[in-house]
């Protein structure tokens, strides 16, 4: 087996592909007609998103993200931590965590989207000198 997507619940699944495709470098995949549910490629794995009134009709209860207490992240991994957290930022991303080179060889950084979703911008895992 393999992991094959993630799906987040969403009010709008139009706003945030667009959101993530300006913030993150993806690019949108499938959208429906009627823009309840939609999907960015970000390789092997899709990350899709789903509108509440969606998972309402299909006998769900899906609640809110809130990024102050978060349950999981997001990890988009880049060679250039400092400048795809400027552009997510001028996408408008709202910063938790500035750029900071960690114990374990990686630099990372923090922020959160318009639906409460914590992101991590992060470089690979390298050795420490």
């Amino acid at each position: 087996m393999h992991l094959k997507y993630v799906i987040l619940y969403v009010e709008s699944p139009r706003e945030t592909i667009d959101f993530y495709c300006k913030a993150f470098d993806v690019e949108a995949g499938l959208i429906t007609e009627g823009e309840d549910y939609g999907e960015v490629k970000t390789g092997e794995t899709t990350l899709s998103f789903s509108s509440y009134e969606l998972m309402k009709n299909l006998g769900k209860n899906p609640s809110q993200a809130d990024a102050s207490n978060p349950c999981f992240e997001i990890a988009f991994q880049t060679d250039d931590v400092a400048g795809n957290l400027a552009k997510a930022l001028a996408a408008g991303a709202e910063l938790v965590q500035e750029v900071n080179d960690e114990p374990w060889g990686q630099t990372t950084s923090y922020v959160k989207d318009m639906n409460g979703f914590l992101i991590e911008i992060c470089s690979p895992v390298t050795a420490p000198a």
